[in-house]
């Protein structure tokens, strides 16, 4: 037993969702994830259960971990009551705490995933904004998105949902500042505004400084795909 796999047990969600593994195989093959990607949620309970530094570290640097949408599928079928969903969120935390998230593909967008969903939530209250859905990044909404990304705010005025009016129904008012206040002390006292500043360094060490990083961001930016971006393995 390890470090990584001493700090992993020390997680709630861990606790939470590793009950003695059977390896019967039931969440991988009720895992929607697993069908389209290379994903095991056995795998990764073995990995667990084997306490292996090196397995868990080998793991925390892949793109595996990035591949559940937490369905908790595996949750409801597993025969001891496992949730390799809820072992998945406190191995994507230890893979933030470390770095190691910043070694995979997968794992670098978690920088977009910081400065866009975290960024709105303590700046807004929300995850994702309308404005964030640019057509350029999401072609497939079509023509009608189109117009309705461009006519927003007069279209919201139609519907008697504007935006960016305190309190005012739907999704873009503008929720009152003590209870941003209220939010963002929520965010610190859980970890998540430390584990957001993580990805940030963890990205500016793997590519070696911030300016790097701001143009890793500004290419995803401009062409809705990281991997244009190329990564220098010898910094």
């Amino acid at each position: 037993m390890g470090k990584l796999f001493n700090e992993l047990k020390q997680d709630i969600l861990y606790q939470h969702g590793m009950n003695a593994c059977l390896n019967c195989g039931v969440c991988t093959a009720v895992c929607p994830a697993a069908e389209f990607n290379d994903y095991s949620p056995r795998e990764v309970m073995n990995i667990c259960q084997s306490e292996d530094d090196e397995l868990i570290e080998e793991l925390l640097k892949s793109d595996k971990i990035w591949y559940c949408g937490q369905c908790f599928s595996c949750k409801t079928r597993c025969p001891r009551g496992n949730s390799t969903a809820s072992v998945i969120l406190a191995l994507r935390r230890l893979s933030v705490r470390h770095g190691y998230f910043a070694e995979s593909e997968k794992g670098r967008q978690q920088l977009f995933a910081k400065r866009v969903f975290g960024e709105n939530m303590l700046k807004r209250g929300y995850t994702l904004l309308a404005e964030n859905i640019t057509p350029a990044h999401f072609p497939e909404l079509g023509e009608n998105w189109e117009y309705y990304y461009e006519h927003m705010a007069e279209m919201r005025e139609w519907w008697d949902v504007p935006m960016n009016l305190e309190n005012s129904p739907g999704s873009h008012r503008v929720i009152p500042e003590q209870d941003m206040e209220e939010l963002r002390a929520i965010y610190q006292a859980t970890g998540a505004i430390e584990l957001m500043d993580a990805v940030e360094k963890g990205m500016e060490k793997k590519l070696g400084s911030k300016a790097e990083v701001e143009k890793y961001w500004q290419t995803w930016v401009e062409t809705g795909d990281s991997r244009n971006y190329e990564i220098d393995e010898n910094k």
